[in-house]
């Protein structure tokens, strides 16, 4: 089964939103917050080419932020990645 991973920092209004929106389907995530980490941060940046937050990935596939990832969830994208 496919991973969701969501990448956030603090104070993040998105970030609590995309929380929240997964968590209301059931959905289960990992989060990695690194309001803190600014080795983290780079890395993120470097792997995704994002610099905002939050970050959504599907295993390694990245989703994007808020609107990406509520966009996915409408059009059967998310469902498809996670194998649903």
């Amino acid at each position: 089964m496919a991973r969701i991973t969501v990448y956030t920092t603090e104070p993040c209004r998105y970030c609590s939103a995309v929380k929240t929106l997964l968590g209301q389907r059931g959905l289960t995530f990992k989060e990695i917050n690194i309001a803190r980490d600014a080795q983290g941060r780079a890395e993120l940046a470097s792997r995704t080419g994002m610099l905002t937050f939050p970050q959504v990935l599907i295993d390694d596939t990245l989703i994007g932020g808020f609107e990406e990832t509520r966009a996915a969830l409408a059009d059967g994208r998310l469902a498809a990645l996670l194998g649903d």
